[in-house]
């Protein structure tokens, strides 16, 4: 049978001597709360107080917390309070689930120029470590691609087919109809701006040459980045975070070679598979904004488009999608290994491999373009 907690106070010359007893446990709690208070007023006068525990039947957490929250507003009112005869295993329980104070927020002040300063080279010190890592990462899995050449039977076809068709068949409704849109509101626009200097029909060369050169194969690599690499970020970090990443390793398996090759090699044959179904749909929503907005119909618009474009313009955004698939794939794989034992890291490092992915595809796609304008290509 349960016996309540119960405080008898005593004086021992100088010091008080307050002498608990009965169970000091969680079933409990209503009367826990009350006789913990009451260990705290009569000894607010000052001086010295004994807790003493020998009487205890019973105590579990809780009562530790309550007994040792009681010890410490003793100590903050002046009052120096000390245990004595608590068993081995009570004193134990004191010390490790006792009253712990909660410490106030630091007070926040205003942003300085130093703490800006250090801010933007913490910024830059931590984009270039990531680059670095990502080279690493590159000239891992090119060594490993130099590697597996002379040996078919050891690259992983089920899965790669497995994740091209989930990379490019599932992509393909998303990435028309993104492209769609985007080539009916770029010849919308063409024809709209261009229509005041009496040259609406240059509106076709504006869709055909940035659409096959740049805008086709951007949005397509700005979707696979947020749904594709978003995905293998997801898929790796999971592994990581259940420790199955480490159980590869321990079967003499190279993670890289089992989850991060497949994945790559999917990428970079789906996205210009993509891109390609992303120009005609680019097009397509061209075409069609042109015949019911311009009156423009099919037949004119495919000629002035065979007049304005070269099998140059086309393959130049062909060219450049397996070098962003590569890209994308690189920072899933780093983000997604680098996925620690929690949710929130999981989190973290899939927002930042797709907000990577995004502004490295960018700054890659402004680079093609300067190098191909240098060649004149």
């Amino acid at each position: 049978m349960s016996v309540g907690p119960s405080v008898v106070r005593d004086v021992e010359g100088d010091e008080l001597v307050l002498s608990l007893s009965g169970d000091w446990t969680v079933a409990n709690s209503a009367a826990l709360e009350a006789t913990a208070d009451s260990l705290i007023e009569p000894a607010r006068k000052g001086g010295d107080a004994i807790l003493d525990l020998a009487g205890v039947n019973r105590m579990d957490t809780a009562g530790a917390w309550a007994i040792d929250r009681a010890r410490a507003e003793l100590a903050e009112a002046g009052v120096r309070a000390s245990y004595r005869g608590a068993r081995s295993e009570y004193a134990v329980l004191l010390k490790e689930a006792g009253y712990q104070p909660i410490e106030p927020p630091k007070p926040t002040h205003a942003p300085t120029a130093i703490s800006l300063l250090s801010e933007i080279g913490e910024s830059v010190y931590t984009a270039g470590h990531d680059l670095a890592e990502g080279v690493s990462f590159f000239g891992e899995m090119v060594a490993m691609t130099v590697r597996l050449l002379p040996f078919p039977h050891r690259w992983r076809w089920t899965s790669m087919t497995y994740h091209l068709e989930n990379y490019s068949l599932r992509s393909v409704p998303i990435i028309v109809l993104i492209n769609f849109l985007v080539g009916a509101i770029v010849m919308q626009q063409g024809i709209f701006q261009l229509n005041a200097f009496g040259a609406s029909a240059y509106a076709v060369n504006l869709v055909g040459v940035l659409g096959l050169r740049e805008l086709a194969l951007l949005m397509t690599a700005i979707m696979i980045a947020g749904r594709t690499g978003s995905a293998i970020t997801a898929e790796i970090g999971s592994m990581a975070m259940h420790e199955e990443i480490d159980a590869l390793r321990v079967m003499a398996l190279d993670p890289l070679e089992v989850l991060i090759m497949p994945r790559l090699v999917a990428l970079v044959i789906a996205l210009p598979a993509l891109t390609f179904l992303a120009d005609l749909a680019e097009l397509a929503g061209g075409l069609l904004v042109s015949w019911l907005y311009a009156g423009m119909t099919p037949i004119v618009f495919i000629t002035r488009l065979h007049n304005s474009i070269t099998t140059d313009t086309f393959l130049v955004g062909l060219i450049k999608a397996p070098f962003m698939a590569i890209t994308i794939g690189i920072i899933a794989g780093v983000e997604g290994m680098d996925v620690r034992g929690s949710a929130e890291s999981l989190g973290a490092n899939v927002t930042a491999s797709v907000v990577k992915s995004i502004f490295m595809v960018i700054v890659l796609d402004g680079l093609f373009a300067m190098f191909f304008s240098a060649v004149n290509y």
